[in-house]
């Protein structure tokens, strides 16, 4: 059964809605800090928290899509999803607040449930456009987060932003009891996780795996630090969160990168987004200007990647644990930028947090370059080897 149109877009919605529950917290850092007592050096951490919930989550629940039946699985996580959001939007302290935001991180994993579940869904052929469709839905969901949750605090609270997230939640958990049911592989759960260990053997998965560490450690240093420089501004959580709009061209790259990886032709889209994403950080020292110049190119070149990688990497028979295991390397490359970018920010400044930023870009571009040197290695005539 190949998804038409208006199934991709459903999947694209939902998948939106689960991964803008991780990044809600972004521009309300310094606030929900001062609420909480929680120290402007120290609110990164409301985002690494989340990442590391992600990548456990990551881990533990998306390669079940392998052995369960994956519309009950998403069915149940978003029910799930909704209830860590509760107690995100009742924390009382920061504790609280921390545990709830590990669970919604563990629990909106769902999204990559749902990649997983298009991909599988989809002849080969048109996997990279279903993936780039439902990729296009992530980013759009990760961007209106910022200005949702912006608006709805200057409005309502933070507290609000959670609140009402759980009540989408529980709205999209009903709509999967109606999805075409798909078989699991016999496997036990060990079996399971032990094999999704396993995939770091593989050098394709390992290279992907390493770049998405590099790219999103990289998309985090940006978005989750970019609120402590426009709050010193003083701008509004409404604008700050608009500002994240700026990027929205991101989502524009992930279906033609989809469309060229069916064609053979992700490698190239991976190498030159990995010049994109490194030449992008130097125009977000310099002003506002520059800084919106700089997301833009750089969500653009970020989206292009991880649709190529995830294309690359994708195979029927481990479709949930090769996601699940790739996207572990993402969460934690998004917690290690969290944490690091807005540290440096309070002891350097922005121009040291660009800085961080176009080193992890670096990273993303040297594993692309490698990757291409070992496939054309491998690909070469025994004969030109001598």
């Amino acid at each position: 059964m190949q998804p038409n149109a208006r199934q991709r877009l459903a999947l694209a919605i939902a998948a939106g809605v689960a991964v803008s529950t991780v990044y809600a917290a972004q521009p309300l850092l310094v606030t929900i800090g001062a609420d909480l007592g929680v120290g402007p050096s120290t609110v990164g951490g409301f985002v690494t928290v989340t990442q590391l919930g992600y990548a456990l989550g990551l881990f533990l629940l998306v390669p079940l899509g392998d052995l369960l039946d994956r519309r009950r699985l998403i069915q149940t996580q978003f029910a799930l999803l909704a209830l860590a959001l509760l107690v995100t939007g009742l924390a009382q302290n920061a504790a609280m607040l921390l545990a709830g935001l590990a669970a919604v991180g563990a629990l909106a994993v769902v999204t990559q449930s749902l990649v997983a579940y298009g991909a599988a869904l989809s002849d080969p052929a048109h996997r990279g456009r279903t993936v780039g469709t439902i990729t296009s839905g992530i980013v759009i969901g990760i961007l209106l987060a910022r200005t949702t949750s912006g608006i709805l605090t200057d409005l309502l609270g933070w507290r609000a932003v959670y609140l009402i997230a759980c009540a989408v939640c529980l709205t999209i958990s009903t709509l999967f009891t109606r999805s075409a049911r798909q078989p699991g592989v016999g496997l036990t759960y060990g079996a399971l996780l032990r094999s999704t260990v396993d995939l770091w053997r593989e050098p394709p998965f390992r290279e992907s795996a390493v770049r998405a560490f590099f790219v999103f450690a990289s998309f985090s240093t940006l978005w989750t630090s970019i609120a402590l420089p426009l709050t010193e501004r003083g701008l509004s959580h409404t604008e700050i969160g608009a500002f994240g709009l700026i990027g929205a061209a991101g989502a524009l790259a992930a279906g033609p990168a989809g469309r060229l990886a069916d064609r053979g032709h992700g490698q190239l889209v991976t190498i030159a987004g990995s010049v994109l994403l490194a030449t992008s950080w130097p125009a977000t020292a310099q002003s506002l200007v520059g800084l919106a110049i700089g997301a833009v190119l750089l969500d653009l070149a970020v989206q292009a990647i991880h649709v190529t990688n995830q294309s690359r990497i994708y195979r029927p028979d481990a479709g949930s644990r090769l996601i699940g295991g790739y996207m572990v390397f993402y969460s934690l490359g998004s917690g290690v930028g969290a944490i690091a970018s807005t540290a440096l920010y309070e002891r350097a400044g922005w121009t040291a947090v660009c800085w961080l930023g176009a080193f992890f870009a670096g990273g993303s571009l040297v594993s692309s370059v490698r990757g291409v040197r070992r496939t054309s290695r491998a690909s070469r005539p025994c004969g030109s080897c001598r």
